[in-house]
């Protein structure tokens, strides 16, 4: 018998991504200017860009 697969992973790997990823952009944003600002740009438009075309993408 094969142990079960844990699907935590599965479900909650690219939420805890996204999350990461603004908390991150916000936590840049918090820090200075200059390279900062584009850290935060980053890590706040790509969360934004996912969330827009996974609205989008159904109504096609």
């Amino acid at each position: 018998m094969r142990p079960r697969q844990s699907s935590f992973w599965k479900v909650f790997g690219i939420p805890l991504g996204i999350g990461l990823l603004s908390a991150a952009g916000l936590f840049a944003a918090l820090l200075g200017d200059g390279g900062w600002d584009a850290l935060s740009w980053v890590g706040l438009g790509i969360p934004a860009a996912i969330g827009s075309w996974g609205l989008f993408k159904g109504r096609g």
